[in-house]
């Protein structure tokens, strides 16, 4: 899932692209700028790839126009990622985006006032790398944080079949 949001500073709004990988909740990818033109949200693809290797995975958005621009399509067919959308005006299908950002505005954005861009970006990278990741817990993943959750589904044989589909099955 992808997304985008801004955070309000001093010096104008720095503008925050995220993938978020579904069965984790973890933030595999982001980018920050202070526009929003398609470079932004080809950053935040290209740190998912290389932290990913993907093939064959989706890449879903919504219908914003860093997401329907030809460079970006051309970047998910070289990394073998289809991209997916979601209708015109549904808020829903990209809700594990906007609950991280909801996340991310509690716990950072509204606490604190930047007054530059440096220094809100300098935040941010410490609130996806330094605490969301590697500690916020989510209870759609058994109460665990993307990074905990990730280590027990490699950990796991995936040579059976499991009895539930859940990525934290008992």
């Amino acid at each position: 899932m992808a997304d985008i949001t801004y955070v309000p500073t001093g010096a104008g709004f720095l503008y925050l692209a995220v993938v978020l990988d579904a069965l984790s909740r973890r933030i595999v990818g982001w980018a920050m700028a202070d526009h929003l033109r398609t470079e932004l949200v080809l950053g935040a693809l290209d740190m998912a790839i290389q932290q990913r290797s993907p093939e064959e995975t989706i890449h879903h958005s919504d219908q914003g126009g860093p997401y329907t621009a030809i460079a970006f399509g051309q970047r998910c067919k070289d990394a073998s990622v289809r991209p997916s959308m979601g209708s015109v005006g549904d808020c829903y299908d990209n809700a594990l985006c906007e609950s991280f950002f909801a996340t991310l505005e509690c716990e950072l954005i509204e606490r604190t006032s930047f007054a530059t861009r440096s220094e809100a970006r300098l935040s941010v990278f410490k609130c996806i790398e330094g605490w969301y990741n590697p500690d916020r817990i989510h209870s759609a993943i058994g109460y665990q944080s993307p990074r905990n959750c990730e280590e027990e589904y490699h950990s796991r044989d995936h040579s059976q079949p499991e009895e539930s589909h859940s990525p934290v099955a008992a």
